[in-house]
């Protein structure tokens, strides 16, 4: 009775094992202090929440809503694109509300997807971005993650040795896990690419506001032409810490959109009316609480870099995304990072997400979110450091550390 195809095709959930793990503890009175989950621990503002308030029970606002979106929600967002990238979107037929960026993507890989179809997914990268055309017939080809200069040869290369050839090409920046954040040169040369060998091009832009160093990331529809191609989804989650309401948005190609909508007019019928009313109000509203967030998150950073390193353990500071992505210290390498991240939560009850989880070269990694205040995070580099400097000399119940040449 398990053996039903699309649950064939998903690898093991890696990430449920730390979680077990993670719950065992807590049950037995330990205080974890949990860097594994993106799920930000910010507020909503609190002119969204009043607006939920408000307008939850007035009449007509229990029934189904519209799948793609009330029509002034989709406004709100071109008006946000128009305002954050100068782009001009239709929002008739050029947004569509989401459950979520995630939904959005699955369901848009259920869309455009035939069974044995292949597409480009960078490795590493968010989950969905691969189990979502697992999950619909399709087959992954992995592309880097970098946007360097050497990530259009491997795609050249993949487009020559894929058969059939591959139909659509996943980019994220500012990237989960990673942090990577592209060039708007770099998106131009991707348009010109996926224009060249006429594939779609997804981009996954819910980081597009958290960022601390330099310009604002881009948007790849800011590129002359890219709409021809291209469908963006973008999130409320990061931006407003609205994770839990659900809100995201895919915006781009009228014809992708509507195949889009479509599929979705067959499965939902939109997010709770009032939600879609507050989140109009996070979109027009003030942007105070935007670089209040971003305020936040980098200090957080600053914490996470610096205590980590006095700890022992160097962390690459991210210019953006809530995330640092970490090379394991050299000595637990052999480990990998799942039975790494084991070993880090048993001996110093701090919790992180091994780099397996988002694909195999990933595994010399693990993924550190920004999502405890600094008092925490401090204290999660106290714990690691005891962890480092006591690691040699004390037992590990889950695997045996790897022996030094």
């Amino acid at each position: 009775m398990t053996d039903f195809h699309r649950i064939k095709r998903l690898p093991p959930y890696v990430f449920e094992q730390v979680n077990r793990i993670k719950a065992a503890a807590r049950a037995n009175g330990a205080d974890i202090i949990d860097l594994g989950m993106g799920n930000p621990d910010l507020d909503a503002p609190k002119h969204v929440i009043a607006k939920l308030c408000e307008t939850a029970g007035r009449p007509r606002t229990d029934r189904y809503s519209a799948s793609k979106g009330i029509a002034g929600l989709r406004r709100a967002q071109a008006g946000y694109y128009q305002r954050r990238f100068g782009v001009s979107l239709n929002p008739d037929t050029q947004v569509v509300a989401t459950l979520g960026s995630k939904e959005g993507f699955a369901n848009m890989a259920q869309a455009i997807t035939a069974p044995g179809d292949v597409v480009l997914v960078p490795n590493p990268s968010y989950p969905i971005h691969a189990f979502g055309f697992l999950m619909a017939g399709g087959v992954i080809r992995s592309v880097p993650a970098e946007p360097t200069p050497a990530f259009f040869p491997a795609l050249e290369r993949a487009m020559a040795h894929s058969i059939p050839k591959p139909v659509a090409l996943v980019v994220c920046y500012p990237s989960n896990p990673t942090a990577y954040v592209a060039t708007l040169d770099f998106y131009r040369d991707l348009v010109a690419f996926a224009k060249r060998h006429e594939i779609i091009l997804l981009s996954d832009l819910a980081y597009a506001e958290v960022y601390f160093d330099g310009e604002p990331p881009p948007s790849v529809l800011q590129v002359p032409g890219a709409i021809d191609v291209t469908v963006e989804f973008t999130s409320l989650s990061k931006t407003y810490s609205m994770a839990g309401w659900r809100m995201g948005f895919a915006v781009g190609n009228e014809r992708l959109l509507a195949a889009l909508s479509r599929v979705k007019s067959y499965l939902d019928y939109g997010a709770f009316t009032p939600i879609q009313v507050a989140a109009t109000a996070a979109l027009n509203g003030p942007d105070d609480c935007i670089h209040e967030m971003r305020a936040i998150y980098r200090k957080r950073r600053d914490a996470l870099v610096e205590s980590f390193g006095k700890a022992g353990w160097k962390i690459p500071a991210p210019a953006a995304s809530m995330f640092a992505w970490v090379p394991i210290p050299e000595k637990f390498k052999e480990m990998g990072s799942l039975e790494f991240s084991k070993l880090l939560l048993e001996k110093s009850d701090v919790a992180v997400a091994p780099g397996i989880g988002f694909g195999e070269f990933g595994d010399d990694y693990v993924r550190i979110a920004l999502v405890e205040n600094e008092q925490r995070i401090r204290q999660a580099a106290r714990n690691v450091r005891r962890f480092l400097e006591t690691a040699d000399k004390t037992l590990h119940n889950v695997v045996p550390l790897a022996k030094s040449a």
